[in-house]
Protein backbone atom coordinates (compact mmCIF):
# COMPACT_ATOMS: atom_id res chain seq x y z
CA UNK A 1 0.00 0.00 0.00
CA UNK A 2 1.51 3.31 -1.12
CA UNK A 3 2.38 5.32 2.09
CA UNK A 4 1.47 9.39 2.14
CA UNK A 5 4.51 10.25 3.74
CA UNK A 6 7.06 7.85 1.65
CA UNK A 7 8.52 11.05 0.02
CA UNK A 8 9.58 12.54 3.62
CA UNK A 9 13.75 12.78 4.17
CA UNK A 10 15.00 12.35 7.49
CA UNK A 11 15.11 15.40 9.85
CA UNK A 12 18.71 16.79 10.36
CA UNK A 13 20.32 15.51 13.29
CA UNK A 14 20.18 17.61 16.38
CA UNK A 15 23.56 17.99 17.56
CA UNK A 16 21.91 18.20 21.29
CA UNK A 17 19.71 15.17 21.04
CA UNK A 18 22.99 13.85 19.23
CA UNK A 19 24.86 14.03 22.47
CA UNK A 20 21.69 13.26 24.62
CA UNK A 21 21.05 9.83 22.85
CA UNK A 22 24.84 8.83 23.27
CA UNK A 23 24.60 9.58 26.62
CA UNK A 24 21.77 7.62 26.80
CA UNK A 25 23.20 4.53 25.23
CA UNK A 26 25.95 4.65 27.14
CA UNK A 27 26.26 1.74 29.58
CA UNK A 28 29.42 3.06 31.60
CA UNK A 29 28.68 2.97 35.59
CA UNK A 30 30.64 6.77 35.88
CA UNK A 31 28.98 8.35 33.04
CA UNK A 32 28.02 11.66 33.38
CA UNK A 33 25.49 13.90 31.34
CA UNK A 34 26.40 17.58 31.21
CA UNK A 35 24.71 18.33 28.37
CA UNK A 36 20.97 18.89 29.48
CA UNK A 37 19.55 22.49 31.32
CA UNK A 38 18.45 20.77 34.10
CA UNK A 39 19.78 21.34 37.48
CA UNK A 40 20.46 18.22 39.81
CA UNK A 41 21.59 18.06 43.30
CA UNK A 42 24.60 17.20 45.33
CA UNK A 43 23.69 13.50 45.02
CA UNK A 44 23.04 14.00 41.41
CA UNK A 45 19.25 13.68 41.50
CA UNK A 46 16.85 15.61 40.12
CA UNK A 47 15.13 18.39 42.94
CA UNK A 48 11.90 19.02 44.14
CA UNK A 49 11.74 21.92 45.79
CA UNK A 50 10.07 22.12 49.52
CA UNK A 51 8.36 25.03 48.28
CA UNK A 52 6.44 23.23 45.57
CA UNK A 53 5.67 19.97 47.39
CA UNK A 54 3.96 22.39 49.84
CA UNK A 55 2.16 23.92 47.32
CA UNK A 56 0.94 20.57 45.73
CA UNK A 57 0.06 19.45 49.23
CA UNK A 58 -2.23 22.65 49.83
CA UNK A 59 -3.79 21.99 46.46
CA UNK A 60 -4.38 18.31 46.34
CA UNK A 61 -6.40 18.88 49.79
CA UNK A 62 -8.25 21.66 48.68
CA UNK A 63 -11.61 19.68 47.15
CA UNK A 64 -13.08 22.32 46.18
CA UNK A 65 -10.59 22.62 43.41
CA UNK A 66 -11.44 21.16 39.69
CA UNK A 67 -10.45 20.22 36.34
CA UNK A 68 -12.17 22.53 34.27
CA UNK A 69 -10.15 24.42 30.72
CA UNK A 70 -8.80 27.76 32.03
CA UNK A 71 -9.44 30.77 29.80
CA UNK A 72 -7.13 31.25 26.77
CA UNK A 73 -4.91 33.37 28.61
CA UNK A 74 -4.61 30.95 31.42
CA UNK A 75 -5.16 31.92 35.40
CA UNK A 76 -5.71 35.59 35.73
CA UNK A 77 -3.92 35.78 39.56
CA UNK A 78 -0.98 33.45 37.74
CA UNK A 79 -0.15 36.16 35.17
CA UNK A 80 -0.73 39.03 37.30
CA UNK A 81 1.92 37.77 39.93
CA UNK A 82 4.37 36.49 37.13
CA UNK A 83 4.39 40.15 35.57
CA UNK A 84 5.09 41.55 39.24
CA UNK A 85 7.97 39.13 39.64
CA UNK A 86 9.56 40.42 36.70
CA UNK A 87 8.65 44.30 36.35
CA UNK A 88 8.65 45.29 40.27
CA UNK A 89 6.11 45.65 42.86
CA UNK A 90 6.27 49.10 41.83
CA UNK A 91 6.12 48.82 38.39
CA UNK A 92 5.00 52.20 36.84
CA UNK A 93 3.53 49.70 33.14
CA UNK A 94 1.53 47.81 35.46
CA UNK A 95 0.47 51.15 37.91
CA UNK A 96 -0.95 52.82 34.35
CA UNK A 97 -2.31 49.03 32.92
CA UNK A 98 0.11 49.33 29.89
CA UNK A 99 1.13 45.13 30.80
CA UNK A 100 -0.91 42.50 29.32
CA UNK A 101 0.54 38.56 30.25
CA UNK A 102 -0.62 35.72 29.14
CA UNK A 103 0.26 32.22 30.44
CA UNK A 104 2.46 30.09 27.68
CA UNK A 105 3.59 26.51 27.91
CA UNK A 106 7.15 27.46 29.80
CA UNK A 107 9.97 29.54 27.95
CA UNK A 108 9.97 27.92 24.58
CA UNK A 109 5.88 28.86 24.17
CA UNK A 110 5.87 32.21 25.26
CA UNK A 111 8.67 32.92 22.62
CA UNK A 112 6.57 30.80 20.30
CA UNK A 113 3.24 33.04 20.91
CA UNK A 114 5.68 36.21 20.62
CA UNK A 115 7.14 34.88 17.11
CA UNK A 116 3.69 34.50 15.81
CA UNK A 117 2.10 37.78 17.15
CA UNK A 118 5.12 39.47 15.96
CA UNK A 119 5.02 37.98 12.64
CA UNK A 120 1.29 39.21 12.11
CA UNK A 121 1.85 42.68 13.28
CA UNK A 122 5.51 43.55 13.19
CA UNK A 123 6.41 45.18 10.22
CA UNK A 124 10.36 44.22 10.21
CA UNK A 125 10.71 40.63 9.05
CA UNK A 126 14.29 40.43 10.94
CA UNK A 127 15.14 39.48 14.28
CA UNK A 128 18.12 40.01 15.58
CA UNK A 129 19.68 37.16 18.53
CA UNK A 130 23.21 36.76 19.60
CA UNK A 131 26.00 34.87 18.88
CA UNK A 132 26.06 32.32 19.73
CA UNK A 133 22.44 31.81 21.18
CA UNK A 134 20.00 29.58 22.64
CA UNK A 135 20.04 26.51 19.63
CA UNK A 136 16.07 26.45 19.67
CA UNK A 137 15.82 30.69 19.12
CA UNK A 138 16.17 30.59 15.69
CA UNK A 139 14.10 27.38 15.35
CA UNK A 140 11.56 29.01 17.01
CA UNK A 141 11.71 32.79 14.64
CA UNK A 142 12.34 31.45 11.49
CA UNK A 143 9.31 29.05 11.69
CA UNK A 144 7.20 32.66 12.33
CA UNK A 145 8.48 33.28 8.83
CA UNK A 146 11.31 35.73 10.20
CA UNK A 147 14.83 36.15 8.84
CA UNK A 148 17.21 35.58 11.65
CA UNK A 149 20.59 37.58 12.12
CA UNK A 150 23.08 37.46 14.49
CA UNK A 151 25.02 40.16 16.81
CA UNK A 152 28.53 39.95 17.95
CA UNK A 153 28.11 38.42 21.48
CA UNK A 154 31.11 36.12 22.53
CA UNK A 155 34.42 36.67 22.36
CA UNK A 156 36.00 33.11 22.16
CA UNK A 157 39.96 35.04 22.78
CA UNK A 158 38.66 36.31 26.06
CA UNK A 159 36.07 33.70 26.62
CA UNK A 160 34.14 37.29 27.83
CA UNK A 161 31.53 39.74 26.10
CA UNK A 162 32.25 41.05 22.81
CA UNK A 163 30.45 44.46 24.05
CA UNK A 164 32.24 46.47 21.31
CA UNK A 165 30.88 44.15 18.59
CA UNK A 166 27.58 43.77 19.66
CA UNK A 167 26.90 47.59 20.06
CA UNK A 168 28.07 47.79 16.62
CA UNK A 169 25.81 45.23 15.23
CA UNK A 170 23.00 46.74 16.76
CA UNK A 171 23.55 49.70 16.20
CA UNK A 172 23.82 48.80 12.42
CA UNK A 173 20.13 47.08 12.68
CA UNK A 174 17.76 48.42 10.77
CA UNK A 175 14.98 50.56 12.11
CA UNK A 176 12.08 48.45 13.81
CA UNK A 177 14.25 45.01 13.73
CA UNK A 178 13.68 42.44 17.15
CA UNK A 179 16.02 41.95 18.86
CA UNK A 180 16.16 38.86 21.51
CA UNK A 181 17.96 39.75 24.79
CA UNK A 182 18.43 37.00 27.59
CA UNK A 183 18.09 38.68 30.62
CA UNK A 184 20.64 36.92 32.79
CA UNK A 185 22.55 33.96 32.76
CA UNK A 186 22.85 33.95 28.87
CA UNK A 187 22.51 30.44 27.40
CA UNK A 188 25.01 28.94 26.16
CA UNK A 189 28.30 31.18 27.45
CA UNK A 190 27.17 32.06 31.14
CA UNK A 191 28.64 35.50 29.98
CA UNK A 192 26.05 38.45 30.73
CA UNK A 193 26.71 42.21 30.39
CA UNK A 194 27.49 44.53 33.69
CA UNK A 195 24.48 46.57 35.15
CA UNK A 196 26.58 49.65 33.28
CA UNK A 197 26.56 47.90 29.37
CA UNK A 198 22.94 46.94 29.59
CA UNK A 199 21.90 50.60 29.99
CA UNK A 200 24.37 51.13 27.06
CA UNK A 201 22.67 48.24 25.18
CA UNK A 202 19.40 49.89 26.02
CA UNK A 203 20.23 53.20 24.75
CA UNK A 204 21.55 52.11 21.35
CA UNK A 205 18.41 49.54 21.14
CA UNK A 206 15.61 52.71 21.53
CA UNK A 207 17.81 54.80 19.63
CA UNK A 208 17.56 52.47 16.65
CA UNK A 209 13.83 52.02 17.36
CA UNK A 210 14.34 48.53 17.83
CA UNK A 211 11.72 46.44 19.53
CA UNK A 212 13.59 43.88 22.30
CA UNK A 213 12.17 41.00 22.91
CA UNK A 214 13.90 39.62 26.27
CA UNK A 215 14.20 35.50 27.16
CA UNK A 216 13.61 35.71 30.90
CA UNK A 217 14.52 32.17 31.62
CA UNK A 218 16.49 32.07 34.74
CA UNK A 219 15.91 35.19 37.28
CA UNK A 220 16.92 33.90 40.37
CA UNK A 221 18.89 31.71 38.85
CA UNK A 222 21.35 33.08 37.75
CA UNK A 223 22.77 35.70 41.27
CA UNK A 224 20.17 33.78 43.76
CA UNK A 225 18.68 37.36 43.67
CA UNK A 226 15.24 37.40 42.04
CA UNK A 227 15.45 41.56 41.69
CA UNK A 228 18.93 41.58 40.77
CA UNK A 229 18.26 39.58 37.90
CA UNK A 230 15.21 41.57 36.61
CA UNK A 231 17.34 44.62 36.61
CA UNK A 232 18.00 44.74 33.01
CA UNK A 233 14.74 44.26 31.86
CA UNK A 234 13.24 46.83 34.25
CA UNK A 235 15.53 49.26 32.71
CA UNK A 236 13.56 49.09 29.53
CA UNK A 237 10.33 48.98 31.09
CA UNK A 238 11.33 51.93 33.36
CA UNK A 239 11.88 54.10 30.45
CA UNK A 240 8.62 54.18 29.07
CA UNK A 241 9.24 51.98 25.24
CA UNK A 242 7.79 48.77 24.22
CA UNK A 243 9.33 45.22 24.96
CA UNK A 244 8.29 41.62 25.22
CA UNK A 245 9.00 39.73 27.79
CA UNK A 246 9.26 35.82 27.80
CA UNK A 247 9.24 33.88 31.28
CA UNK A 248 9.81 30.30 32.71
CA UNK A 249 9.31 28.69 35.49
CA UNK A 250 10.99 25.78 34.61
CA UNK A 251 14.35 26.38 36.50
CA UNK A 252 13.77 28.67 38.95
CA UNK A 253 10.96 26.43 40.18
CA UNK A 254 12.06 23.02 39.23
CA UNK A 255 8.95 22.54 37.06
CA UNK A 256 10.46 21.72 33.72
CA UNK A 257 8.17 18.82 33.25
CA UNK A 258 4.72 21.24 34.11
CA UNK A 259 5.77 23.64 31.17
CA UNK A 260 4.93 26.82 33.00
CA UNK A 261 5.42 30.36 31.63
CA UNK A 262 3.97 33.45 30.73
CA UNK A 263 4.32 36.31 27.65
CA UNK A 264 4.24 39.72 28.53
CA UNK A 265 4.16 42.50 27.05
CA UNK A 266 4.67 46.10 27.76
CA UNK A 267 2.85 48.37 25.67
CA UNK A 268 2.58 52.55 25.51
CA UNK A 269 -0.94 53.01 26.35
CA UNK A 270 -3.82 50.91 28.03
CA UNK A 271 -5.66 51.10 24.85
CA UNK A 272 -2.88 49.52 22.71
CA UNK A 273 -2.88 46.71 26.05
CA UNK A 274 -6.74 46.24 24.85
CA UNK A 275 -5.84 45.51 21.16
CA UNK A 276 -2.62 43.46 21.53
CA UNK A 277 -4.30 41.00 24.19
CA UNK A 278 -6.92 40.26 21.77
CA UNK A 279 -4.51 39.53 19.25
CA UNK A 280 -2.25 37.19 21.18
CA UNK A 281 -6.02 35.35 21.79
CA UNK A 282 -5.99 34.50 18.55
CA UNK A 283 -2.45 33.07 18.06
CA UNK A 284 -3.09 30.88 21.12
CA UNK A 285 -7.14 29.37 20.23
CA UNK A 286 -6.00 27.37 16.96
CA UNK A 287 -2.47 26.39 18.71
CA UNK A 288 -3.31 25.09 21.87
CA UNK A 289 -6.56 26.60 23.11
CA UNK A 290 -6.10 26.56 26.96
CA UNK A 291 -2.96 26.20 29.00
CA UNK A 292 -2.41 23.47 31.30
CA UNK A 293 -3.47 24.48 34.92
CA UNK A 294 -1.88 22.60 37.47
CA UNK A 295 1.52 24.61 37.22
CA UNK A 296 0.10 27.60 37.20
CA UNK A 297 -1.38 26.47 40.26
CA UNK A 298 1.76 25.36 41.66
CA UNK A 299 3.37 28.88 40.99
CA UNK A 300 0.34 31.04 42.00
CA UNK A 301 0.15 29.06 45.19
CA UNK A 302 4.11 29.79 46.12
CA UNK A 303 3.84 33.76 45.43
CA UNK A 304 0.76 34.69 46.80
CA UNK A 305 1.65 33.38 49.90
CA UNK A 306 4.45 34.91 51.89
CA UNK A 307 5.82 32.08 53.59
CA UNK A 308 5.85 29.51 50.85
CA UNK A 309 7.82 32.67 48.97
CA UNK A 310 10.20 33.18 51.16
CA UNK A 311 10.43 29.68 51.70
CA UNK A 312 11.36 29.32 47.99
CA UNK A 313 13.37 32.12 47.72
CA UNK A 314 15.85 30.74 49.95
CA UNK A 315 16.08 27.29 48.43
CA UNK A 316 16.60 29.27 44.81
CA UNK A 317 19.48 30.64 46.78
CA UNK A 318 21.13 27.39 47.74
CA UNK A 319 20.85 26.62 43.71
CA UNK A 320 22.45 29.44 42.44
CA UNK A 321 24.96 29.13 45.68
CA UNK A 322 25.87 25.27 44.87
CA UNK A 323 26.21 26.16 40.96
CA UNK A 324 29.25 28.55 42.03
CA UNK A 325 30.64 26.24 44.39
CA UNK A 326 31.06 24.25 41.47
CA UNK A 327 32.30 26.60 39.29
CA UNK A 328 34.93 27.17 42.31
CA UNK A 329 35.76 23.43 42.76
CA UNK A 330 35.95 23.12 39.12
CA UNK A 331 38.55 25.81 38.36
CA UNK A 332 40.78 24.91 41.49
CA UNK A 333 40.99 21.40 40.45
CA UNK A 334 41.95 22.48 37.20
CA UNK A 335 44.52 24.77 38.57
CA UNK A 336 45.80 21.97 41.01
CA UNK A 337 45.95 19.65 37.56
CA UNK A 338 48.10 22.49 36.15
CA UNK A 339 46.23 22.22 33.16
CA UNK A 340 46.96 24.56 30.23
CA UNK A 341 45.25 27.78 29.78
CA UNK A 342 43.35 30.42 32.06
CA UNK A 343 40.75 28.93 33.38
CA UNK A 344 39.34 31.93 35.71
CA UNK A 345 35.99 32.39 33.09
CA UNK A 346 34.66 29.50 34.85
CA UNK A 347 34.34 31.72 37.92
CA UNK A 348 33.56 34.54 35.79
CA UNK A 349 30.62 33.20 34.00
CA UNK A 350 27.15 32.80 35.65
CA UNK A 351 24.04 30.64 35.62
CA UNK A 352 23.56 27.53 35.01
CA UNK A 353 26.47 26.90 31.78
CA UNK A 354 30.20 27.38 30.95
CA UNK A 355 31.19 27.59 27.79
CA UNK A 356 34.34 25.92 28.18
CA UNK A 357 36.51 26.84 25.78
CA UNK A 358 36.83 22.93 24.37
CA UNK A 359 36.56 22.94 20.66
CA UNK A 360 34.53 19.56 19.48
CA UNK A 361 37.21 17.29 18.94
CA UNK A 362 37.95 17.61 22.81
CA UNK A 363 34.58 17.17 23.74
CA UNK A 364 34.16 14.02 21.32
CA UNK A 365 37.65 12.79 23.62
CA UNK A 366 36.27 13.04 26.45
CA UNK A 367 32.76 11.56 25.74
CA UNK A 368 34.76 8.22 24.49
CA UNK A 369 37.69 8.14 27.00
CA UNK A 370 35.72 9.57 30.08
CA UNK A 371 32.33 9.10 29.41
CA UNK A 372 31.36 12.58 29.82
CA UNK A 373 28.90 14.26 27.60
CA UNK A 374 28.58 17.90 26.69
CA UNK A 375 27.32 19.93 23.97
CA UNK A 376 30.17 20.21 20.86
CA UNK A 377 30.48 23.57 21.22
CA UNK A 378 31.87 22.66 24.66
CA UNK A 379 29.12 24.03 26.69
CA UNK A 380 28.79 22.06 29.88
CA UNK A 381 26.12 21.93 32.41
CA UNK A 382 27.65 23.15 35.71
CA UNK A 383 24.47 22.62 37.18
CA UNK A 384 24.80 19.21 36.62
CA UNK A 385 27.85 18.58 38.81
CA UNK A 386 28.45 17.53 42.55
CA UNK A 387 31.63 16.92 44.54
CA UNK A 388 31.94 14.29 43.67
CA UNK A 389 32.23 14.38 39.66
CA UNK A 390 34.14 17.82 39.79
CA UNK A 391 37.36 16.16 39.62
CA UNK A 392 36.09 13.09 37.22
CA UNK A 393 35.10 16.81 34.89
CA UNK A 394 38.86 18.37 35.49
CA UNK A 395 40.99 15.19 35.11
CA UNK A 396 39.11 14.63 31.57
CA UNK A 397 39.43 18.39 30.55
CA UNK A 398 42.87 18.24 31.44
CA UNK A 399 43.72 15.09 29.18
CA UNK A 400 41.58 16.55 26.13
CA UNK A 401 43.51 20.07 26.58
CA UNK A 402 47.37 18.63 26.92
CA UNK A 403 46.44 15.42 24.30
CA UNK A 404 43.87 16.97 21.94
CA UNK A 405 45.26 20.59 21.55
Amino acid sequence: MDSSFSSIVPAPQDPILTVYFASRDDLSPVKLNLSGGSYRSEEGKPLVLQAVRRAEQQLANDMSRDKEYLPLDGLAEFNKLSAKLILGDDSSAMKENRVVTIQCLSGTGSLRIGAEFLAKHNQERVIFVSNPTWGNHPNIFSLAGFSVEYYRYYDPKTRGLDFKGMLEDLGAAPSGAIVVLQACAHNPTGVDPTLKQWEQIRQVVRSKSLLPFFDNAYQGFASGDLELDAQAVRMFVNDGGECLIAQSFAKNMGLYGERIGALTIVCTSEDVVRKVKSQLLLVVRPMYLSPPIHGASIVTTILKNSDMYNDWTVELKGMANRIFSMRKQLNEALQARGTPGDWSHIIKQIGMFSFTGLNEKQVRFIAKEYHIYMNYDGRVSIAGLSSKTVSQLADAIHAAVTRMA
